[in-house]
């Protein structure tokens, strides 16, 4: 059952980095214009860059830093896929994964070169940010592995 349960995990992350991958090269295509595509006004729309930093363009330039975390964490995590012991952990653990891989693979093979390279995004969050695939998988995998962490700690707590 944990090869089967750290089976169907690991396929989930491939998919959602195939997801990240196959939108990417659609935004490259479809948005190379420089255009920003209204969605929901000026609240969602899409336009592409190309960041070297992180979320919000943070430490913007040390493309490297990125590069090592995400490095880490894509020979890490799969290891504390097979350690986890449910499956809805497990996936959460392997969704964590897929976004740090779909950004290693930009750093590690887009302009200007290997280990800097800067990651595509193209969802646009009002003036806000602007993001990817991977991005939104990683926040919501984060958001979802703390609730799912502090309610097991709750549910501990109330068992003492």
């Amino acid at each position: 059952m944990k090869i089967r349960n750290f089976s169907v995990a690991m396929a989930l992350g491939i998919v959602l980095v195939l997801a990240d991958l196959l939108t990417k090269q659609w935004a490259l295509a479809a948005l190379a214009d420089g255009r920003t595509v209204p969605i929901l006004g000026e609240w969602l729309g899409l336009k592409l860059i190309f960041n070297s930093g992180a979320a919000f363009s943070f430490l913007n330039g040390h493309t490297w830093v990125f590069t090592i975390l995400a490095t880490l964490a894509t020979v890490l995590l799969p290891y504390a896929v097979w350690k986890a012991d449910r499956l809805p952990l497990k996936c959460t653990v392997a969704a964590i994964w897929a976004g740090a891989v779909g950004n290693l693979i930009d750093r590690l093979f887009r302009e200007p070169g290997f280990g800097v390279g800067h990651v595509v995004d193209f969802i646009k969050y009002g003036n806000l940010f602007i993001g990817n695939v991977a991005d939104i998988v990683l926040v919501v995998a984060v958001v979802i592995l703390i609730v799912v962490v502090g309610r097991e700690d709750a549910r501990k707590g109330a068992a003492k």
